[in-house]
């Protein structure tokens, strides 16, 4: 995949002369024709590879510029250092109510079993995913997606998920796709094997990545400033770079009870195709957070820490503010929490 990536690139900078004077090539919007340019028009060629699934966008491999660029966020941002990755393909979307249920329905009185209003894994005991409050139901038998006001749940993101809860997911997804699986459940740590062409949550750096969509040194996905039609957020007068009209809560979807998701696919995606990178749900990345990891953490495709308390979360939520929106941002929590009706998680699929 990355030959495939580098012979496109290539294509593309020999008809820089061509592009260059075709105001459409400019797609970062900065007023230049360059290799980011180049990268996205690359990544929306090649998400049309019949490997990648279609709720799937391929994310070229390169370098960037991981952490704080404004000097505005908590000292865990810092340094600002450069990351190079390989190629990966990511989820468009966060993983919806309807996906997990179908997950649930799949494995229950197998791999899972339902006790008091939570959902555990049958071989170890882990808590997978609370349910009140996540808008799924279990009536004994079989797991739904609710109704909230009328509105149908189905495409809203997942929530009240553990971590263990999505990285069980991912294996599920990867023996329903005849993949290997990527985690090893039967290890207290479920660590995860990168060398398997399984399903997995996102490294932080990848997260990362992806979620700049292209863009070097940018707030958001999009830019920097940000309002309600961009993200589903907490709107705040307390920052400036929080310019939205309409303040709180989401005016569309703070109504009925929490949680107030939004539908994926409301906002624009970013400039890799991808939807919700800030705002809706907290998304959670598979690496242990470690104090003073990130200060000395590889420039190459870093996996993280093999050990922790806690897992690392990005992206903001709906619950939230815009500081925490921003892409720089890191949080965490514990991995077996499943109280949080505002954290979810999507996939991420490597190429061997």
């Amino acid at each position: 995949m990355r030959s495939k990536t580098l012979v496109l690139t290539a294509l593309l900078f020999s008809a820089g002369f061509c592009l260059a004077a075709c105001p459409s090539a400019d797609l970062t919007g900065d007023c230049f024709v360059d290799y980011e340019d180049f990268a996205l028009m690359a990544n929306r060629w090649l998400t049309t590879d019949p490997c990648i699934p279609d709720d799937m966008v391929y994310i070229p491999d390169g370098e960037f510029q991981m952490g704080d660029s404004f000097g505005e966020g908590g000292s865990d941002e810092l340094p600002l250092h450069t990351v190079q990755l390989d190629s990966f393909a990511i989820g468009k979307f966060e993983v919806t109510n309807r996906q997990y249920c179908d997950y649930l329905n799949s494995a229950i009185g197998s791999s899972i079993y339902e006790s008091g209003g939570t959902v555990y894994g049958s071989g170890n005991n882990q808590p997978y995913c609370g349910i009140w409050g996540s808008q799924i139901v279990y009536n004994g038998a079989v797991f739904t997606v609710r109704a909230k006001n009328g509105r149908d749940m189905s495409n809203d993101p997942m929530v009240k998920v553990c971590w263990y809860g999505a990285a069980a997911y991912c294996n599920w997804r990867s023996q329903q796709e005849e993949k290997e699986i990527c985690y090893n459940t039967s290890d207290p740590n479920w660590p995860c094997d990168f060398s398997k062409n399984g399903y997995r949550l996102p490294t932080e750096a990848e997260w990362e990545y992806a979620a700049r969509g292209g863009l070097s040194g940018r707030r958001f996905p999009w830019g920097d400033t940000i309002t309600h039609t961009q993200a589903n957020y907490y709107s705040s007068a307390l920052y400036s770079y929080d310019i939205s009209p309409t303040r709180g809560h989401h005016p569309t979807y703070a109504t009925g009870s929490m949680p107030y998701t939004s539908p994926i696919g409301s906002f624009e995606a970013n400039g890799y195709g991808l939807y919700d990178m800030a705002g809706n749900v907290w998304e959670w990345c598979n690496e242990w957070w470690q104090h003073g990891y990130y200060s000395s953490s590889p420039t190459n495709n870093p996996t993280g820490p093999i050990t922790g308390m806690y897992r690392v979360l990005r992206g903001g939520n709906w619950l939230y503010d815009a500081y925490n929106c921003r892409v720089a941002y890191r949080e965490l929590d514990n991995p077996h929490s499943q109280s949080d009706f505002h954290i979810g998680f999507r996939l991420v699929l490597d190429f061997q």
